[in-house]
């Protein structure tokens, strides 16, 4: 279970990132001021840290560094400070993402997981069954053999496999794509490659077994 640490001062929404995490299956711990996440981080492995500017006793410039300075665990900074600006101070800062209050909780997860991804120390090889994705390398094998994907639908895969056994609706799938390319993706061209990816990953792409079509609601990747 990923480790998951929300830095955040605002109760309320910290709860709900906390309920949200939780649910998505995420180990959750939260503090809501520098001293706090500090400690919890040098006390903890985490996978991942959601932090936002404006804390109460110091700021996330500070706490990025300083994260930054002993370890490469991801850094999303979550703030309402949007402008230009503290965009380019925190990534100066080593952030890897930034996203702006409000957001959609769906938005968040997908940029965790994007980040996490970059990360080789946190992106261990995906499997669903003869499936196995290496997510640093790039690379897609099928028991043992090397599959050539094209770019759009190795990251469809990423999307199925990185959520397995969980289904996925054609707006969810297109979300999580959009987040990863920053480019739209038709209701059309989903089902393509959708189709596409079929080809290249099943036995019998016309009775798939490893992405199942749901119907009336989306897809769920299984284990095969």
């Amino acid at each position: 279970m990923s480790q998951i640490l929300l830095i955040e001062d605002d109760e309320q929404l910290a709860s709900i990132l906390i309920r949200f995490l939780n649910a998505e299956g995420y180990a959750t711990s939260h503090a809501n001021g520098q001293r706090e996440g500090l400690r919890l981080f040098e006390e903890n492995r985490y996978d991942c840290v959601l932090l936002d500017i404006s804390l109460k006793d110091g700021n996330g410039y500070s706490v990025c560094a300083a994260i930054k300075k002993q370890s490469d665990t991801p850094v999303i900074f979550i703030t309402a400070s949007a402008d230009e600006a503290c965009t380019v101070a925190g990534f100066e800062m080593g952030a890897d993402d930034y996203i702006g209050k409000p957001f959609g909780t769906r938005e968040l997860l997908a940029r965790m997981k994007n980040a996490m991804r970059k990360h080789e120390k946190y992106a261990p090889l995906l499997q669903c069954g003869p499936i196995t994705v290496d997510p640093i390398k790039g690379l897609v094998f099928k028991n043992g053999r090397e599959l050539s994907l094209s770019a759009l639908e190795y990251r469809m895969l990423l999307v199925f496999v990185s959520n397995k056994n969980q289904m996925l609706s054609r707006d969810r799938i297109a979300e999580e794509l959009w987040v990863m390319t920053k480019e739209f993706v038709s209701d059309n061209t989903l089902s393509v490659y959708i189709r596409r990816l079929r080809e290249k990953i099943e036995d019998d792409p016309q009775n798939p077994t490893i992405i199942l079509t749901i119907r009336g609601l989306g897809y769920k990747a299984v284990e095969a």
